[in-house]
C-alpha cells in the first residue's frame, strides 16, 4: 500500500521591488513590476492569493544592490533592469495586507548581521500582533558586499562566523519572545492593573557577540515566537537550519540535486533531539503552465523576449561574488580553467538539464537566469507541471513549493487558473486553510492550536509558564547550566 500523498505547501515567493528573479521584465505589459512601491497592488495580490488558498507569500528582500558584474562598485548593468533594485522593506507592508485578508501568512526577510536582536524582536512581535500570528521570520545572515560596506564594515563578515553569531542572535530573541512576559502577565494582572509587574522580567543576556539586558518592549503575540523560516544549503547553514527552522527553502535544478540537502537537515534534526519531518521543506521553482505543453512553450519565448541579460548576469554576480565581465564572450564555463570552480560546479548543474551541445557562455547563462534564478523551471500543461511536481516530492522529499514569478501577477494567475484545480483533483493541494483564520504555525503545521513552538524547539526552553516565579531556563543558569 502507497503512503498517503502529502498535502503540498503552497507560497508565492516575491519581492518590494520592479524585478525579483525575471530582470527586465518589467517592461512586459501586464507586470506590474513598475507599481512595487504601491501598497495596493500587494494588498490585491494577497488578496488573490488567499481566495486560492496560498498558504503565505514569501518575500525576499536585500541590503544592498547586485554591483559585483563589471565592478567593483558598478550598478549600471543593474539599474536598467530594475535588478532587486530599488527595493523596498517588505516588513511595512504586512500589516495593510493583513487587515485585508484572513488566513494567509506573510513571510519576511530579515538579516542577523545588521541590525540588533532587541530591535528585531520587537519588530516582528508588532507585525505578528496586527497580523494575528501570521508572520514568520526568513532568517538570513546576508551575502551581499555592498550591505556590509553601508554598514560599517569594509568587507562582509566571514561566512561561518555570520551563522554563529546568528546562532546566539537566535538564542537571544528566543529569551525576548519566549521568557520575559509570563503567559499570564496580563491574564492574571491584578485588578487596575495592564499587567502584573512580577510578569515581566530583564532577561541579562551576556554572550559573546550580545548584551541584552531586556525586557521585552512588546507584550506576547499570537504566536509569540514569529514561524522561523531559513535558507541556506551550506555546512554552517544546513547546521543552523536542523537547529532553528521551522521551515527552510532551497532551491535546485533537479530533484536529485536538492534529496542530500533534505536528508543532512532531517538527519542532523534528529541528532538534535527534533522531530526530522517536523521541519517543512520549500522548493523555489518557477512555473509557467498553459492549457497545453505547446501553448506554455510559446508562453515562456514570449516572456524570455523581455528579460534583460546584463540585469541576470549583475543577478550572478551578487549570488556568486564572481565577475563574469572579466571573460570573454564565447568561452564555455564548463570547460575553462581561469573560472572560478565554484561557478564551473553551478554551470556543470545546469549543463546536467539542458539540451546536449549548448555552449554554457555568458549569453546561455543570462538566458537561464532571466526567469526563476538559481531555481528549476517547469514549463508545461497543468497535468505536465503536476507530474513533475509529484516528482519532486517523491525523489526530493520536500514539502512543497515557492512558486517565484515572471510576471506578477500574470504568472500566479496562471498557477491559479490551470495549475491549482489539477493539483486538488490530484489530493495535493487542501480545498481551504485548516485552520481558517489561524496563525501562520498552525497552518504551516495543520494542527489547531499549535501557536507556539514545538516542544523540541530550542527556543521553546525559554518559555515562561503560568505560575512560575521564574522561567526554567534562568533558574536553570542560576544553578551553573547554561542554556544559550
Amino acid at each position: 500500500m502507497s503512503p498517503p500523498k502529502k498535502s503540498l505547501i503552497i507560497n508565492a515567493f516575491a519581492m518590494q521591488s520592479p524585478s525579483h528573479l525575471n530582470p527586465g521584465l518589467f517592461n512586459y505589459p501586464s507586470d506590474q513590476g513598475s507599481k512595487y512601491q504601491d501598497i495596493k497592488t500587494w494588498v490585491a495580490l494577497a488578496q488573490k492569493l488567499e481566495k486560492a488558498k496560498f498558504h503565505a507569500i514569501f518575500f525576499a528582500d536585500v541590503l544592498g544592490g547586485y554591483d559585483v558584474y563589471k565592478g567593483p562598485a558598478n550598478l549600471k548593468p543593474t539599474i536598467p533592469a530594475g535588478s532587486q533594485f530599488p527595493i523596498n522593506d517588505p516588513l511595512y507592508s504586512i500589516a495593510a495586507m493583513a487587515a485585508a485578508t484572513e488566513s494567509i501568512g506573510f513571510g519576511v526577510t530579515s538579516s542577523t548581521t545588521y541590525e540588533l536582536p532587541y530591535l528585531l524582536a520587537r519588530k516582528f512581535s508588532t507585525v505578528d500582533h496586527l497580523s494575528n500570528g501570521r508572520v514568520a521570520w526568513n532568517i538570513v545572515t546576508s551575502y551581499l558586499d555592498s550591505a556590509a560596506r553601508n554598514l560599517g564594515l569594509d568587507t562582509q563578515i566571514d561566512h561561518d562566523e555570520r551563522y554563529r553569531i546568528a546562532d546566539e542572535y537566535l538564542h537571544v530573541t528566543y529569551k525576548l519572545w519566549e521568557g520575559s512576559w509570563r503567559d499570564d502577565a496580563i491574564t492574571a494582572a491584578p485588578k487596575g492593573f495592564y499587567a502584573d509587574p512580577q510578569g515581566v522580567r530583564q532577561i541579562n543576556h551576556k554572550g559573546k557577540y550580545f548584551t541584552v539586558p531586556g525586557p521585552h518592549l512588546c507584550e506576547p503575540s499570537r504566536q509569540r515566537t514569529p514561524f522561523i523560516f531559513q535558507a541556506g544549503t551550506s555546512t554552517a547553514g544546513r547546521r543552523f537550519a536542523a537547529t532553528h527552522a521551522e521551515a527552510i527553502f532551497l532551491n535546485g535544478h533537479t530533484p536529485e540535486l536538492v534529496r542530500p540537502s533534505v536528508d543532512s537537515i532531517r538527519k542532523q534534526a534528529a541528532e538534535l533531539g527534533r522531530d526530522p519531518q517536523s521541519i517543512k521543506v520549500v522548493a523555489g521553482l518557477l512555473v509557467v503552465v498553459d492549457e497545453t505543453d505547446e501553448a506554455a512553450q510559446a508562453k515562456f519565448q514570449e516572456l524570455t523576449k523581455y528579460g534583460d541579460r546584463e540585469g541576470a548576469l549583475a543577478l550572478f554576480g551578487g549570488w556568486s561574488g564572481y565577475d563574469l565581465g572579466k571573460y570573454g564572450d564565447d568561452e564555455d564555463f564548463r570547460f575553462l580553467e581561469s573560472a572560478p570552480p565554484a561557478v564551473r560546479s553551478m554551470v556543470n548543474h545546469w549543463a546536467s538539464t539542458a539540451p546536449q551541445g549548448t555552449k554554457w557562455n555568458k549569453k546561455t547563462i543570462a538566458e537561464n537566469l532571466i526567469m526563476g534564478g538559481n531555481g528549476a523551471k517547469l514549463i508545461g500543461s497543468a497535468r505536465t507541471v503536476a507530474d513533475e511536481l509529484e516528482r519532486w516530492v517523491e525523489v526530493s522529499d520536500v514539502d512543497g513549493f515557492n512558486f517565484s514569478y515572471a510576471t506578477n501577477p500574470g504568472t500566479f494567475d496562471d498557477i491559479i487558473k490551470y495549475l491549482l484545480p489539477e493539483l486538488r483533483a490530484r489530493g495535493l493541494v487542501w480545498e481551504d486553510y485548516a485552520v481558517p483564520a489561524g496563525t501562520l504555525r498552525e497552518n504551516y503545521l495543520g494542527v489547531k492550536g499549535e501557536n507556539r513552538l514545538s516542544r523540541g524547539h530550542p527556543g521553546a526552553r525559554y518559555a515562561w509558564k503560568a505560575g512560575e516565579d521564574i522561567p526554567t531556563y534562568a533558574r536553570e543558569e542560576a544553578n551553573g547550566g547554561q542554556v544559550g
